[in-house]
């Protein structure tokens, strides 16, 4: 525990929805919710405005739709929420050489190790410089808890929310835990809660009461040992700069359950393609492929394959989560797919056996697909991936492979799909987003972050002059 406020918790605010409705000036002051819009979907941020109708994150989409059917519904934006998460994470890095990053809008930061704050006074000054930066530099606003320890950081930072910056002196923790409920604590969920509920203990000072013996006996050594210390306000975790990910994976819950084999196997190569994006992206290699399915029952299962060394090329990758497939029972339907790769590496060993084996295989898939009955065909490319669905993050895919990928059969024309909130580019109109789109025809509302509310136009899907467009920046240089 330190004797400074000199730990940092910043959690920008309502942050994909807040950054939509800066980038969409028709959304400002209105409900805004964002995540999956499917039957299936859920929320992953909803908007201050939002929120007073009972939306809130992780609440499933048909009731938030009940809740608040007037509100605006958008499919995220992972690359633009990325770019802008970007630039926070360098203020952060000005800061301190220590920022430990723990999603896309939350960051604990260490004000003592960068020399820039080591009392009450110079760690507050500390705080207001930087959510005066973030605003300037992102349009957004965020929210700071300053602190002794990185617990007390981020319960203040929830008490500052929106757009505040809470202070808590170090000595007062104790005072200050109290009377609140044990949930505010690291490592009682729902479960936990409940438990310690059942035993008579709802408030952290009946944790205190209760003493460390009755916590070990409730909830085991380690568990009960540690909630004991928190109780008292203690917490002496570092803050860690580096956090290397483990592994790099992506997954589509499916709108109505998946039974056709063929179309099982096109999603699963799709998924593969988009994680050798990410993967790519992050730097690394892989050795260990995983294949993720989700069942009709919601039964889950997950296998696995180790490569002879490390790769991150999108042939490997996809056929190895094929093979994986065949092992697997989809009899009954797939909710869920999902592809990973663990095992990660720095560097990739290039597996020249696998690769040319893929790219034969594609060869003679090619050769072969005239006579096939399933209404497709498989493809070589030798150009390099694109960004892949909104949930790929950004991932951007360099360098160029040969790979086999399963598309519609070229007499059969490919739709064109408009995600709500998605940007684009009109030839004539210019840059407007997606309010939404069915039976062959797309909304647009042509409007920038920095213009006046816009005016709003239907076209067909097809229209060759509207084009997928690039997110604006929030705030206008120059």
């Amino acid at each position: 525990m330190r004797a400074a406020p000199t730990i940092l918790h910043l959690d920008m605010d309502a942050f994909f929805a807040a950054a939509e409705q800066a980038s969409k000036p028709s959304l400002r002051g209105k409900p805004v919710v964002v995540g999956g819009l499917g039957p299936r979907g859920v929320v992953a941020t909803a908007s201050y405005e939002a929120r007073r109708f009972g939306v809130h994150s992780a609440m499933p989409m048909g009731q938030a739709r009940r809740l608040a059917p007037n509100a605006a519904y958008l499919v995220p934006r992972f690359a633009f929420y990325r770019s802008i998460s970007e630039q926070v994470m360098e203020l952060l890095g000005r800061l301190s050489p220590l920022v430990e990053p723990l999603s896309l809008d939350e960051a604990f930061v260490d004000l003592d190790a960068g020399g820039v704050a080591d009392d009450s006074a110079s760690a507050r000054a500390a705080g207001e410089r930087l959510r005066a930066d973030i605003l300037a530099t992102t349009g957004l606003t965020g929210s700071v808890g300053l602190a002794g320890s990185k617990m007390i950081a981020k319960i203040a930072s929830e008490e500052a929310k929106p757009d505040g910056l809470v202070l808590i002196e170090p000595g007062t923790e104790r005072e200050l835990l109290a009377p609140r409920s044990v949930r505010i604590l690291p490592g009682v969920g729902p479960a936990t809660g409940e438990h310690l509920r059942r035993a008579g203990m709802t408030t952290v000072s009946d944790l205190v009461e209760a003493g460390e013996d009755e916590l070990v006996r409730l909830l085991g050594r380690a568990h009960g040992a540690s909630l004991y210390l928190m109780a008292q306000g203690y917490d002496d975790r570092p803050v860690v700069a580096e956090r290397d990910a483990k592994s790099v994976s992506v997954e589509d819950t499916f709108d109505v359950d998946l039974h056709d084999r063929v179309r099982i196997r096109f999603e699963v190569e799709r998924l593969a393609e988009r994680c050798v994006g990410r993967l790519r992206a992050s730097g690394h290699s892989g050795r260990t492929i995983v294949l993720k399915v989700r069942r009709f029952d919601f039964s889950t299962l997950t296998r696995s394959e180790t490569l002879r060394g490390p790769t991150d090329d999108p042939g490997v990758v996809r056929e190895a989560a094929g093979r994986l497939l065949e092992a697997v029972d989809t009899t009954g339907g797939v909710r869920l797919l999902g592809v990973g790769v663990s095992g990660l590496a720095d560097y990739t060993q290039e597996d020249l056996f696998a690769q040319a084996e893929a790219e034969a295989e594609a060869a003679h898939a090619a050769e072969g697909a005239a006579g096939a009955a399933v209404g497709a065909v498989a493809t070589v490319s030798a150009s390099a991936s694109e960004e892949g669905a909104e949930s790929d993050a950004g991932a951007a895919v360099t360098g160029a492979s040969a790979v086999a990928s399963v598309e519609p059969e070229a007499h059969e024309p490919v739709e064109r799909r408009w995600a709500p909130g998605h940007d684009v580019r009109h030839a004539v109109y210019g840059a407007g987003w997606v309010q939404g789109s069915g039976v062959g025809r797309v909304t647009v509302r042509f409007e920038e972050p920095w213009s006046e509310p816009g005016r709003v136009r239907t076209f067909a899907v097809d229209d060759p002059e509207l084009e997928p467009g690039e997110a604006l920046p929030l705030v206008r240089r120059g």
